[in-house]
């Protein structure tokens, strides 16, 4: 490490901040810039939906069935964290959009087209990555009526 990167770190902790060689960014711009981010995944989902050859008199439907994963917070917010996440990240949805393109079965295409674009949809709108304490605490802040 060298000195400069030394005084910079030792800097950022007296201050609070990150080190960040004079970059900041507030978690306001950060979050703004995660929603636009999942636009385009939802825009990008959709097309891939289309070009694939997925019904559009389903897709509104298709596009909620994710949800179902929300069922773990029945049991208690940590099983639903796990479950909701396990189904609301990019991974999961581009490892089946891939695999259904690497094999040639189009359902399987079109399924990991429905969960990139699901992904998208709720990154947009706010809704991030669940942590295990509430149902409200994400990745993105909290959300309902004491957050957005």
């Amino acid at each position: 490490m060298t000195a400069a990167t030394m005084q910079l770190e030792a800097s950022a902790q007296a201050t609070g901040q990150a080190a960040t060689s004079g970059v900041s960014a507030s978690p306001r711009s950060v979050t703004t810039v995660l929603r636009i981010e999942g636009l385009a995944g939802f825009v990008a989902g959709l097309a891939v939906f289309g070009a694939l050859g997925g019904s559009w008199l389903l897709a509104l439907p298709l596009l909620f069935l994710p949800d179902l994963a929300m069922v773990g917070y029945l049991r208690d917010a940590r099983v639903g964290a796990v479950t909701y996440n396990l189904v609301h990240n990019w991974a999961i949805g581009l490892v089946v959009l891939g695999l259904g393109l690497w094999s040639g079965v189009a359902a399987i295409a079109i399924t990991g087209a429905i969960l990139v674009a699901h992904t998208g949809m709720d990154r947009a709108l706010g809704y991030g990555l669940k942590y295990p304490t509430s149902f409200r605490d994400t990745h993105l802040g909290r959300i309902g009526r004491n957050g957005r």
